[in-house]
């Protein structure tokens, strides 16, 4: 790390409001992590050995799909509500979703209920984590949101990872019955009632919108007016060529990250290990292990490379070469070749979001934020069911496919050279030259 990014991670650290909102983030995504992994061992623990590409592809529609709809209902909300409150009140709401969970997972209950349950607490914390993003820029300068940008989720998703190893041990130490799996997300559920606490310690108005702004609790008032409130965001990015065009690179990232995603688990588990799932699973959780290491050296890079590049120019060069990995790589159909796809495609994406918050963060009115940052939720996570759904049409059961790592590797150029010209060179980039 350079002597100018450590100068801005001291000065991000030195924001009394930013580090009160990291610590919520934190406490919050530890009990992302143990919730997840919770839910997974106990439900879920065959959805990592997809025996077939639609199989996947669903699984992926049923996680993802129904929380990214309601994320737009959601953003204009946080344009119009008290952030702070958002925070406080939305990490409750989810604790009591989890008390729910873990009464049907006490129950043995393995149906409808519980997917009902645990999507509830997913659908609540893509609302918290909309609201973080949308309130990061009252809380550090605008010159220190690409460090910002990249300690905060990067961070918080090594602590989300940690929670998740708790939760393995604690569902191993309590015997993986049903009763320890309910009292381990409840230690989830403890995190969220933590998390609560922690942005309760912040003023109501620290973290926007304007109080001219704000809005009482007419709920069913305040619905009827979420259509034309959302109309009036779409039609507000649109006009906006920067937010418009990292949208653009964030969905088209993700189209393209989908399939690649659930090939690779198709592979490792009906291709490289066809005859033990058990052996496969513990060789794709080196995999992780690897991408997240890409995940995590996206934080490391991406700062002190936008004092020397414009954030455009850096998420260019990362869709490119991700291509480029893609191509190299893709077609071995080799383990190893695998797990570098790995580091490079959590490495690319990451990079790639973090630039794109950044200038959705420095280019959108604090009074089409929320809503904006709601659709960029949306299109990250309805873009990447999407594409693992039309792939897994063409998708052997093996896995093994050349036509898709080169029709992905094609796609990752096409998206770089989209977004090259359609980005143009914006005030965000000028900003951030000015200031290396």
């Amino acid at each position: 790390m350079s002597v100018g990014a450590i100068g801005d991670l001291r000065a991000v650290l030195g924001e009394g409001g930013f580090r009160r909102l990291f610590a919520v983030r934190l406490v919050s995504q530890a009990g992302d992590g143990v919730i997840t992994a919770g839910v997974g061992t106990y439900v879920f623990f065959n959805a990592s050995t997809f025996p077939s590409p639609a199989a996947g592809a669903a699984a992926f529609a049923v996680l993802y799909l129904p929380y990214s709809m309601i994320g737009p209902f959601a953003g204009v909300f946080i344009d119009r509500w008290s952030r702070r409150q958002i925070l406080v009140w939305s990490a409750l709401v989810r604790a009591v979703f989890v008390v729910a969970t873990a009464a049907l997972m006490a129950a043995a209950n393995r149906g409808v209920p519980l997917y009902v349950a645990v999507l509830a607490v997913l659908a609540v914390n893509r609302f918290f984590l909309a609201s973080l993003s949308a309130a990061l820029p009252h809380v550090v300068p605008e010159g220190k949101l690409v460090m910002a940008n990249s300690l905060s989720p990067t961070i918080g998703g090594v602590v989300s990872a940690l929670g998740g190893i708790v939760a393995l041990g604690l569902n191993a130490a309590a015997g993986d019955t049903e009763r320890g799996a309910a009292l381990t997300v409840l230690v989830g559920g403890g995190c969220y009632v933590g998390a609560s606490l922690v942005a309760a310690t912040m003023r109501k108005d620290q973290l926007g919108p304007d109080r001219a702004r704000w809005r009482g609790t007419r709920i069913l008032a305040d619905l009827t007016e979420v259509a034309a409130g959302l109309l009036a965001g779409a039609r507000y990015v649109l006009r906006q060529r920067g937010p418009r065009a990292a949208l653009g690179a964030t969905g088209g990232f993700s189209f393209l990250f989908g399939p690649l995603f659930l090939m690779t688990i198709i592979l490792y588990r009906n291709y490289f290990y066809p005859t033990s799932a058990t052996t496969a699973e513990a060789h794709v959780t080196v995999l992780a292990a690897v991408s997240a290491i890409g995940y995590a050296c996206a934080a490391l890079i991406t700062p002190p490379a936008t004092r020397r590049l414009s954030v455009q120019a850096w998420i260019t060069l990362m869709m490119a070469a991700t291509a480029v990995a893609v191509a190299l790589l893709g077609e071995m159909f080799l383990q190893v070749s695998y797990l570098a796809i790995g580091f490079f495609l959590y490495l690319g994406r990451q990079s790639v979001a973090i630039c794109a918050t950044t200038i959705l963060q420095e280019e959108v009115a604090d009074a089409y934020r929320g809503r904006v940052f709601a659709f960029y939720d949306m299109m990250f996570n309805a873009t990447y069911v999407a594409g693992a759904a039309l792939f897994a049409a063409f998708m052997p059961a093996s896995g093994r496919s050349a036509a898709i790592v080169a029709v992905a590797a094609a796609g990752f150029v096409a998206a770089a050279i989209a977004y090259r010209l359609s980005s143009g060179r914006t005030p965000s980039a000028s900003a951030h030259a000015s200031s290396s």
